[in-house]
């Protein structure tokens, strides 16, 4: 009989576990969805000239470009600065590389399990766009997708041309993050 107590406390505290679990993971995609609606009145009012607008009072970022694939059905607001803070809430844009839709390669990263899942089914020949606080939108060509070390910064060198490069880390469905590799996308200004 002591046995079978032993056992139902043991899957209790299993079950507790499994669901604290899947709260969290629910949280992070809850709290993904619920910033880019933030993002998106935001950029609204970024669209009606004004200049940085920040998404929440207390935010360090704001949204300075709106990413879409229509294929995928993608359509995200992109924040300043690719830090982990700001990455938590939406793709963030490398400073240091070309704003979003300018002249040159304009670099931009965001968590492969939220607002980059849509990655994974790119394929060469498909349309990127992206909106700038401007309201003009620049179109690209995905023209190819790599598999490199997260040391492998080429990616992220200045270009002459308009280019667009997407980065996220890899494989789309490891249970560990901070893996050593990345995605990245590197698309053509059409």
């Amino acid at each position: 009989m002591r046995t079978f107590h032993r056992l139902h406390w043991v899957a209790a505290a299993l079950v507790v576990f499994a669901l604290w679990h899947l709260g969290q993971a629910g949280w992070i995609h809850a709290k993904a969805r619920l910033a880019q609606y933030l993002m998106q009145a935001a950029w609204e009012r970024a669209l009606r000239g004004e200049r940085e607008p920040k998404p929440w009072p207390w935010a360090d970022t704001w949204p300075v470009a709106r990413l879409m694939a229509p294929r995928q059905g993608a359509d995200v607001f992109v924040l300043a600065g690719a830090t982990g803070r700001t990455l938590a809430f939406g793709p963030g844009h490398l400073f240091g590389t070309t704003p979003p839709g300018g002249p040159g390669n304009s670099v931009i990263s965001a968590h492969r399990d939220t607002h980059f899942a849509f990655l994974r089914h790119l394929a060469p020949g498909d349309e990127l766009v992206v909106e700038t606080p401007d309201g003009a939108r620049r179109r690209y060509v995905v023209s190819d997708a790599a598999v490199v070390d997260r040391r492998d910064l080429r990616a992220t060198r200045p270009e002459p041309m308009p280019r667009l490069t997407l980065i996220t880390c890899y494989p789309f469905d490891a249970l560990n993050s901070r893996g050593p590799l990345r995605y990245v996308v590197r698309a053509a200004g059409a």
